[in-house]
């Protein structure tokens, strides 16, 4: 084992420990398991070495021997990419890491949160720092966003926003290639990212830079709001479902017809009230 930084945490991985939560997240999303014979195998994650400094930061919080090098390699937007690859080969270390729920091999559908005590929205910083966005749509609207394969991770931030900012969200795989992209914008992309990057926190340092920008974003005067959503209570959707026609339920519901039909159909096809309660 490599000498331990004084000024790093007693006990490698304890996801209760901030560092170690945010690490852990973005590994979860960004970092690869590999195991070959005779318990062989690596983990790594690959950065552009623009983000260089944070691996040298997991490099530092890793108690076991592990490296850092910078690479040039060819990629399908650039015929020279630089990149840098932080990677460990210690069993002991990929054994914790395994443990807590980074998995072997192909992993984007299979993650979620640690079923141990975790630092919630350090956990979640790692997850958005590896695999989401923070920043300023084209017409000038903050954001923040995540893309995911697995449902477990998509719910959670869904859950961990929902009580952070109020926002509710339903997950949905997206058609095209079967991920969840989970948007946020305007004031509660402003709450969520002044709540998630704070100051000291590990992070990529131009994610961070983005989230202290949207601090200083106002509302338009010119800009209207949305109307806040409508839940459907379990009453209504008993209701619905009794009388059975979306154009007789529109009326006594104080809905419209499309509203209640669309409604019906996610009722009647097992895709119902557990989305909106």
């Amino acid at each position: 084992m490599a000498d331990q930084d004084p000024n790093a945490p007693a006990r490698f991985m304890d996801l209760q420990d901030p560092r170690y939560a945010y690490m852990f997240g973005f590994l979860q999303a960004d970092g690869h398991l590999s195991e070959q014979s005779r318990q062989r195998g690596r983990l790594t994650v690959e950065l552009n070495v623009r983000d260089v400094a944070l691996l040298h930061e997991f490099r530092r919080l890793t108690p076991y021997n592990s490296s850092v090098v910078e690479r040039a390699r060819s990629t399908n937007f650039s015929s020279s990419s630089r990149t840098a690859v932080w990677a460990v080969s210690a069993h002991e270390a990929r054994t914790v890491i395994n443990e807590l729920g980074v998995p072997y091999g192909r992993k984007s559908r299979i993650i979620a949160p640690p079923r141990t005590e975790f630092s919630r929205r350090d956990y979640v910083r790692g997850l958005i720092d590896a695999d989401g966005s923070v920043g300023y749509t084209g017409k000038g609207h903050p954001f923040v966003s995540l893309t995911t394969a697995s449902t477990a991770i998509g719910a959670y931030l869904c859950d961990f926003a929902r009580k952070v900012t109020g926002a509710e969200r339903t997950i949905k795989r997206n058609a095209r290639d079967g991920v969840y992209n989970i948007l946020y914008t305007n004031e509660t992309a402003v709450q969520l990212a002044s709540h998630l990057y704070y100051d000291g926190c590990l992070a990529l340092e131009r994610k961070m830079f983005s989230a202290a920008s949207l601090s200083t974003w106002v509302r338009p005067a010119d800009m209207p709001r949305a109307a806040p959503r409508r839940r459907w209570t379990t009453a209504e959707d008993l209701r619905l479902l009794e009388l059975g026609d979306p154009v007789a339920a529109a009326a006594p519901l104080g809905r419209t017809e499309s509203a209640c039909r669309q409604r019906l159909t996610r009722l009647r096809t097992g895709r119902g009230p557990w989305l909106q309660h």
